[in-house]
């Protein structure tokens, strides 16, 4: 009974129309000979098919009606697979944004964005290639395999990963920062003007621990030499140093007797950086093996991971001390590595087996370094930056070279 009754009302509805539609004829009259010139609308656009429609309407309809069908653009599963990996890539290897703008200010904030879409879109892709591989399509879903894990290569989750952005980072090929290293204390000795001649020296009646790293670090420092310091002032000795021709001062202080502080003073006007000495190792315990004693050959110098313009200073400072030009039939290697503020110092030897393969051989010695402050001249003078733990280390990620 229900569909019959609606079959009923549509059959007056109908009856309806077409009745309207007769009465409007007879209103209009001879109308419909004059609008033969204005209308002429194609056999879709027809007055019994569209009987409401005015003449500016049945224009636009033919507008309408006489444009082509844009069939929608239907992207693959492998399409659609590759652009979510560019999103991807993007978000693992950003533009480094420039100092003092807003997502460096807000670094934290932006990396717990990131890591959030990034597992979003890991778990797209994941259901992607899944897809592929339902339908059969093994190439394309091995293509898509090999680009996500060279994009989500797992990166461990460490303290210096996640550092607090600093405003002081310095970004590659920053100009204001190689015009202030042009005209800086060790612009000479990297512009190749002079060779370096370091003295090495310690506090008064030093133990046999003391005494053998120093003899260490001028076997790896070429132009080295060690003296006893017979009770002299530091401004004493600075004097003298200056006097003697050399170009960098070495304080070696002790405490229990083990060495436990660095002084190291760039001659004639500075700066001047007091690091704290820890985990020394001389050559003999740590490569027993490998030990060879003195060499003439130059090393090379590696400088890693001093970002900031405080870094990139003690950086430019502790590689003043070695010569410009290594000697690589030597094949040796010395290394600051810089990681959370802790200089790490390693030297090696290297060896090649093959085109391919290359072996390392410590030889020592072996310490680690903690910048404690920095001053503008030679033991004198105002001081740059001074490390004051309890005001300055408020987070445990945030760090200063």
């Amino acid at each position: 009974m229900g569909r019959r009754h609606r079959h009923v009302q549509y059959e007056k509805y109908e009856k309806e129309n077409k009745n309207k539609s007769k009465k409007r004829k007879r209103k209009s009259g001879d109308s419909d000979d004059s609008d033969d010139d204005g209308s002429d609308m194609d056999s879709d656009i027809s007055e019994e098919e569209f009987p409401s429609l005015t003449k500016k309407e049945k224009k636009m309809a033919k507008d309408i009606l006489s444009q082509p069908v844009q069939a929608p653009v239907m992207k693959s599963i492998a399409e659609i697979a590759r652009e979510k990996l560019r999103k991807l890539e993007q978000m693992v290897h950003p533009a480094k944004p420039d100092p003092g703008s807003k997502k460096i200010k807000n670094g934290q904030v932006l990396i717990r964005k990131q890591s959030k879409a990034k597992r979003l879109l890991i778990g797209q892709i994941r259901r992607l290639r899944k897809r592929l591989k339902r339908k059969g399509r093994l190439d394309e879903m091995r293509e898509i395999m090999e680009e996500e894990k060279r994009l989500t290569k797992l990166e461990p989750r460490t303290l210096e990963s996640t550092r607090e952005a600093d405003e002081t980072t310095v970004q590659e090929n920053d100009e204001e920062i190689e015009q202030e290293e042009a005209l800086d204390a060790f612009a000479d000795f990297y512009n190749k003007t002079y060779e370096p001649r370091i003295l090495v020296t310690s506090s008064d009646n030093p133990h046999k621990a003391t005494v053998s790293f120093i003899r260490d670090l001028c076997r790896v420092i070429p132009n080295a030499e060690p003296k006893w310091r017979n009770r002299a002032s530091i401004k004493k000795t600075v004097k003298n140093a200056k006097a003697n021709g050399f170009t960098d001062l070495i304080f070696v202080n002790e405490d229990k007797r083990m060495p436990n502080g660095l002084l190291l003073i760039h001659l004639p006007e500075g700066p001047t950086a007091l690091f704290r000495v820890s985990n020394t190792r001389v050559g003999k315990s740590v490569g027993k093996k490998h030990y060879i004693g003195d060499t003439d050959h130059r090393p090379e110098v590696i400088l890693n991971n001093f970002t900031t313009r405080l870094g990139r200073v003690v950086g430019r400072m502790l590689g003043a001390i070695f010569h410009y030009e290594p000697e690589f039939k030597g094949r040796r290697v010395c290394t600051f590595h810089n990681q959370r503020d802790y200089i790490f110092f390693r030297h090696h030897r290297y060896e090649f087996r093959n085109q391919q393969k290359v072996s390392l051989k410590e030889m020592g010695p072996r310490f680690t370094l903690r910048l404690q402050w920095l001053q503008q001249g030679a033991f004198e003078g105002d001081f740059e930056w001074n490390l004051k733990r309890h005001d300055m280390e408020t987070s445990r990620r945030r760090f200063f070279l």
